[in-house]
């Protein structure tokens, strides 16, 4: 979620009025907001940069507040205290209107063909006779980070460019040309770059070198010129200095470039709405056109207002609440969506302002109404339906195999589900087109650029960071990969995976085919060909030639193992053999396999009750008697209310006779007052035809009710031993991390930054080896090892450590975690 900071004392101004911490922190509750934390300028540096940073900065209050990701009509201080104005009827929300130019043609703004490689779309507006101040203009300035940070996804959907109209002239022109063609002074500069220098420029520029990568491997720049050649805007990196907004600027164009016309739309309305209220006719836009390459024209901001209709019961149905269609109207109104009865039975008409480019189905508009109804208002009541959770079936299976693989002396392995292209195919001796692998789009770090197809690199990086370790090493790992499927809706599916190594100065392919054998013994497949499993001769790259084999179970492969071939040790950075199994678990979960995993789950009742059993006839009580007393009197029913409070069944996670048996004891349905007990009766009502082929009620033997000679007995031998074990050492829990720390630029002495990372003392914390990587442009970064105490070290801890040299080190990264 955004946060959006505002000073205290200026919100209060423009509310009117002046709340506690505590009134305001309700308010934005009610609002469907969060107060995040009160603060202030000074604190904030003090915090993040030290005592020394922070002498001379502002102590005025700050509210930092929460605002859902999808209100990017609260991002500002205007918005947000016109939502807050509205909801609390102060004031009706404003209509915002898109007029022509007083004299004159509107500014027109041409599109070329050459935009088409880069970004193709841009729309336009003008604010005509704003009156800035320094608050203005700050907020205005920030609102526009905000928006670029959130539904311009870092600049990389849309761009937005602001500029003084009086200092420019129309018509304007968008279009792309070669970097070195495109020369100008850039905002806040004082000599003019081309753009090739500006590129090489901002490089180092903590702000702007995060949008770089957009352009800059295009062939063509994006730029925006005016009449006279003037350059406005090289979108999406840095604007004109020749056209720059001052605090006396009266007239903005504002232009948005796009890679989506939609978001491009949605960000215009949301600079020009913000902000008219300070033009001199509050809340117009003037407006300005867009001729594209093919001719034609469209008139921006669009400023659309649309209409949507749906029922009160509609709404009452899902928020849980009863009010009449004029009360839900008034509540919509509220939040800034104009709300009427249409008069035609229960039908309300809405009005969605461009403003709330949020609304987009009729359960947004619901969720409106339960906001400004209040969230604490609405009447606790019990769900009509009831259900029983289990435990899905691949993670029991999953579970079950954990824990026995764990006993037959193999540790088990959580990696990371993205990894780069090298280490599941190059490494493997592998061709990356032959993975199906999955790839992120603008990955941040090479180290996570595709999701892992197999899980056996991320085993083998866990083994190269633990190679101090004492010989074997026996690591497991069951997880899911990812891989792609055309025949899903979203082009991929998940695929659970075990794969085992085992690394020593043998191969140990006997120890990793006696895994596989006992897996199968788990998993009740026998060794026959055809009807079990078996195992047959296979090629495989990452195998040693003669030395691997394709697992089949029931004819279809399923897996493979083998010893890995010395070049892929050799790429992992090991020096000694490796036997490795890896494969797919899913096709063991067949259809009787999903029933027992579903169904029969260990347990034991705490109360426990005398019912009889099933006979092969249904059961028919004589009378309302139960060991709960008499199901016709009051004092019955409370007893078995109480009984259900915490309970589905009577016995059991699963209907079963004995509910049967109680339900046909109870002459009539319960009253509401006894809740537990119509929840339960309801739910049972509901297996009326299925009632007589319920498993039958648990009978109560002699030899199963514990006597109190055998419950002591049990005590002291429970108490023996957990004195015994308390005098144990406690084990203590390692993990090994690989870090990446990135400098600032190739000119920081790692040499120096080395040494401070290593200056970094703590109990609990030891320092392995390291070495520098390169990064590009002649940038490298530190790779360094270490061990830590779980308890004592957290990798945030570390983190805010090694930052703490902030004139070498520019982040931190984990590389790799994993538990020793």
């Amino acid at each position: 979620m955004p946060t959006v900071g505002v000073k205290r004392d200026l919100l209060f101004k423009a509310l009117g009025r002046t709340y506690t911490d505590e009134e305001f922190d309700e308010l934005c509750f009610e609002f469907g907001l969060e107060l995040d934390e009160i603060t202030s300028e000074k604190e904030i540096i003090s915090r993040e940069q030290g005592d020394s940073k922070a002498s001379g900065a502002s102590d005025v209050i700050l509210y930092k507040i929460d605002v859902p990701a999808n209100r990017y009509d609260l991002l500002c201080l205007e918005g947000l205290v016109r939502g807050l104005q509205v909801f609390k009827n102060k004031m009706e929300a404003p209509r915002y209107r898109r007029v022509s130019p007083a004299s004159g043609e509107p500014q027109k703004l041409f599109i070329t063909k050459e935009t088409a490689a880069v970004r193709p779309y841009a729309v336009a507006a003008v604010l005509r006779n704003l009156t800035f101040t320094q608050e203005r203009y700050d907020s205005f300035i920030e609102l526009q980070e905000k928006l670029h940070q959130n539904v311009c996804r870092k600049r990389s959907l849309v761009a937005i460019g602001t500029h003084d109209l009086d200092t420019i002239s129309g018509p304007f022109t968008y279009t792309a040309k070669p970097p070195r063609d495109i020369s100008f002074r850039p905002l806040n500069q004082t000599k003019e770059y081309t753009a090739t220098q500006l590129m090489s420029l901002y490089k180092t520029d903590s702000h702007l070198r995060h949008y770089l990568h957009i352009i800059e491997d295009k062939p063509v720049y994006p730029v925006i010129y005016d009449s006279n050649g003037i350059v406005l805007s090289m979108p999406p990196i840095i604007n004109g200095d020749h056209s720059k907004i001052t605090l006396k600027t009266k007239n903005v164009f504002i232009e948005c470039t796009a890679t989506d016309l939609t978001k491009a739309k949605i960000v215009l309305d949301m600079m020009v709405t913000m902000f008219s209220e300070y033009c001199s006719q509050p809340f117009t836009v003037e407006e300005a056109e867009v001729v594209y390459p093919d001719g034609k024209t469209c008139k921006y901001p669009e400023l659309a207002y649309r209409k949507e209709k749906l029922s009160s019961e509609f709404i009452n149905r899902k928020v849980g609440i009863n009010e009449s269609t004029e009360k839900i109207a008034q509540l919509l109104t509220r939040m800034c969506l104009r709300s009427q009865a249409t008069g035609v039975g229960d039908e309300i008409e809405v009005e969605i302002p461009p403003t709330r480019s949020d609304v987009i189905h009729a359960c947004d508009i619901m969720e409106d109404a339960a906001m400004a109804y209040g969230f604490n208002n609405i009447t606790r009541t019990t769900p009509r339906t009831y259900t029983v959770a289990n435990q899905f079936p691949l993670n029991k299976l999953t579970e079950l195999l954990r824990q026995d693989l764990a006993a037959a002396g193999f540790t088990e392995a959580l990696n990371f589900a993205l990894c780069s292209q090298e280490d599941i195919a190059d490494k493997l001796g592998k061709k990356i087109s032959e993975t199906k692998a999955v790839h992120i789009s603008n990955p941040k770090t090479a180290e996570f650029q595709v999701a892992r197809t197999t899980l056996l690199p991320g085993l083998l990086k866990t083994i190269a960071a633990n190679r101090k370790m004492p010989l074997p090493l026996k690591l497991f790992e069951i997880s899911d990969v990812v891989l792609k499927d055309e025949t899903k809706d979203v082009g991929a599916r998940n695929s659970r995976r075990f794969c085992a190594v085992y690394y020593n100065k043998s191969p140990g392919f006997e120890v990793i085919h006696g895994v596989l054998d006992r897996t199968m013994q788990l998993l009740e497949v026998k060794s026959v060909r055809g009807e079990g499993y078996h195992i047959q001769a296979a090629d495989d790259s990452t195998f040693f030639p003669g030395r691997c084999a394709e697992i089949f179970v029931h004819g279809k492969s399923v897996g493979r193992l083998g010893v890995l071939h010395p070049d892929v040790i050799n790429r992992f950075e090991l020096t000694m053999p490796c036997s490795a199994v890896e494969m797919d678990i899913e096709p063991f979960l067949g259809h009787t396999a999903e029933i027992s995993l579903t169904h029969d789950v260990p347990m034991q009742e705490v109360v426990k009750h005398k019912f009889p059993t099933q006979d092969g006839s249904s059961f028919c009580p004589a009378s309302t008697k139960t060991v709960f007393g008499d199901m016709s009197t009051a004092a019955g029913l409370k007893a078995l209310n109480e009984f259900l409070a915490d309970r589905s069944y009577i016995e059991g996670f699963m209907a079963s006779q004995a509910d049967t048996a109680v339900f046909n004891a109870i002459p009539s349905t319960p009253s509401a007052t006894f809740c537990h007990l119509l929840r339960w009766y309801n739910h049972i009502k509901s297996f009326q035809r299925e009632r007589t082929s319920l498993p039958a009620a648990k009978s109560q033997s002699d030899d199963e009710a514990e006597s109190a000679e055998a419950a002591r007995v049990k005590e002291q031998r429970l108490a023996e031993y957990a004195a015994k074990k308390s005098k144990k050492p406690a084990l203590i829990a390692k993990s090994s991390i690989l870090l990446d720390v990135k400098p600032w630029d190739d000119e920081t002495d790692m040499g120096k930054l080395e040494e401070c990372v290593r200056s970094v003392a703590m109990d609990g914390l030891l320092w392995g080896q390291s070495k520098l990587l390169p990064v590009g442009y002649g940038i490298k970064k530190l790779q360094i090892g270490c061990v830590v105490e779980d308890d004592k070290v957290g990798t945030d801890l570390l983190e805010e450590a090694i930052t703490a040299f902030e004139e070498y080190v520019q982040s931190v990264d984990v590389a790799a975690f994993n538990k020793i």
